[in-house]
């Protein structure tokens, strides 16, 4: 829920202020279609994409990688690591899918929510890697796609942070015993960004760029289920 406040500043000018209130982690927007799924069928193998704009836009992008398969989108625009952590139990652990991959980290770089570590939003993800485990649940830690910049908040060098954060999360994946799913390496250029070709804005990827991602995804699924 956004809701405007009407504040009056120091220089005594009235002006309207955008803030998000009450549902932060937007936990309104999947509940109904969550409500509406039914249990997996035997032998069924439900996976759920967890993330942000790149998993939200995915079935926008290329909805045919989505059709006739197990899969949940559970991507959600702008969110960073804590919103994802908030929201983990109704969108992931509830609908009791057998994997989840977890794209996370880019929108905290970018500081959408506010200023956050890179260990912080690391430890965000490795607790959803806990949640997941003690329900059964196999996690995929993805790494952050590249990004050189950020239109929206352009200067703060995702191009250097966004492959530290992926050290870290590959490191996690070993200790854990889990698949960590590389997306950076098979798209990132010279600069540590993403080629035109595969992302127009610098950020979410064209279809060509999910084609790469899917084509990854589905051997990290199966390696997943085969642990």
């Amino acid at each position: 829920m956004r809701v405007l406040l009407m504040v009056i500043l120091t220089s005594g000018i009235m002006t309207t202020i955008d803030i998000q209130a009450q549902d932060w982690p937007n936990l309104q927007k999947y509940q109904e279609s969550n409500s509406m799924m039914d249990a997996p069928k035997d032998g069924e193998n439900r996976v759920v994409f967890m993330g942000n704009s790149i998993t939200e836009g995915w079935s926008v992008a290329n909805p045919e990688f989505f059709e006739g398969k197990p899969y949940v989108n559970r991507g959600i625009s702008g969110q960073t690591t804590p919103q994802m952590l908030l929201r983990f139990r109704q969108d992931v652990i509830d609908l009791q899918p057998k994997v989840v991959l977890i794209l996370a980290g880019t929108n905290d770089i970018a500081g959408n929510t506010g200023p956050m570590s890179l260990e912080q939003i690391h430890d965000n993800i490795l607790s959803m890697v806990d949640l997941a485990k003690a329900n059964g649940i196999h996690p995929i830690i993805c790494s952050v796609v590249p990004a050189f910049d950020y239109p929206w908040r352009p200067g703060l060098e995702p191009n250097l942070k966004i492959p530290k954060l992926n050290a870290m999360l590959k490191k996690t994946a070993e200790k854990q015993e889990i698949v960590y799913l590389d997306y950076f390496s098979a798209m990132t250029d010279e600069r540590n960004g993403l080629p035109k070709e595969l992302a127009e804005d610098g950020v979410h990827p064209t279809k060509k760029g999910y084609k790469i991602m899917e084509s990854l995804v589905v051997k990290a699924i199966a390696k997943a289920l085969s642990k």
